[in-house]
């Protein structure tokens, strides 16, 4: 919703202020066909040979979420936080061995389950089986996979950073694609030096076009895009990174309470709850 209102007003604005001063709106209507197919077509083609398939995939997997609001929230937070402290309230009442079915069949845990948001997203649900199989192992101590955790999480972010780092290539590429666009139309405008300067001053405007259109979808189109992205990849990290804080934690014998709220202090102040509001939650859920 406010992607587009975005858009809304950045376009209007610019537009609107063109016109305002005068400015014919029907000269880049005309233009705009062929500036389009020569800017987008450019940019499209240099995208596909600079980026391996799988990251034109998370580019394009990518940009549907840009347009809803973040499901990173305060209530997700503290209903993964709720789960955990579940799991190691089971872990420290039943022993380990009692996760070992939740662990092997998390599809089928009812304690999965019973938190949706958090429990139907197979990446976290993945990360915490995981991580929660080494410790049933017991072959493992807290360093190593800390290490391990910290080597995944990297992972993770650089795989994801491939699609904002493309988005941001081409960004980049666009006010240049704009000016080969102005220049072919100059070369056009040269060849018609006959013409009356009516007809020329038509086809220079048109040129000029072609740079506007390179340097408007550059930095309020696709750029804003890349920059989303971007911090919606640092969302997703964060969530693993409490995930991780809290596991550990309990890894080096705190309570299931002290552990989440280890978790808590790793969150962003905007979405971080108050340690009541953590407490009262998790003993609710439990």
């Amino acid at each position: 919703m406010f992607v587009i209102l975005g858009y809304v007003v950045a376009l209007g604005c610019i537009f609107g202020a063109y016109i305002l001063h005068g400015g014919n709106i029907a000269v880049i209507a005309h233009a705009l066909p062929t500036e389009m197919m020569a800017i987008g077509g450019g940019s499209l083609g240099a995208f596909v040979v600079a980026n391996q398939p799988k990251t034109i995939k998370a580019v394009l997997k990518g940009i549907a979420p840009m347009l809803k609001g973040s499901k990173y929230t305060k209530a997700r937070y503290m209903e993964l936080m709720a789960m955990l402290y579940e799991i190691l309230q089971k872990v420290r009442k039943e022993g380990l061995m009692s996760i070992e079915k939740d662990v092997e069949e998390p599809e089928k845990s009812a304690l999965f389950k019973k938190y949706p948001n958090v429990g139907g997203d197979h990446h976290v649900i993945e990360f915490i089986t995981d991580y929660l199989r080494m410790m049933v192992s017991g072959n493992l101590n807290a360093h190593e996979i800390e290490s391990l955790m910290d080597n995944e999480i990297d992972t993770h972010h650089h795989e994801g950073y491939s699609a904002v780092a493309a988005v941001a290539r081409l960004a980049g590429a666009l006010p240049a694609f704009g000016i080969v666009a102005a220049v072919l139309g100059v070369v056009n405008t040269m060849g018609s030096v006959g013409q009356p300067p009516a007809v020329l001053g038509g086809m220079i405007g048109s040129a000029l076009v072609g740079t506007f259109l390179g340097i408007l979808l550059a930095y309020a189109v696709v750029e804003p895009i890349g920059g989303l992205m971007d911090q919606k990849l640092d969302e997703a990290t964060k969530e693993f990174q409490v995930i991780k804080t809290t596991l550990l934690a309990s890894m080096q014998g705190y309570a299931p309470q002290v552990a989440v709220e280890f978790g808590r202090k790793v969150l962003y102040s905007t979405e971080r709850p108050t340690f009541l509001e953590l407490e009262s939650h998790v003993k609710g859920k439990k």
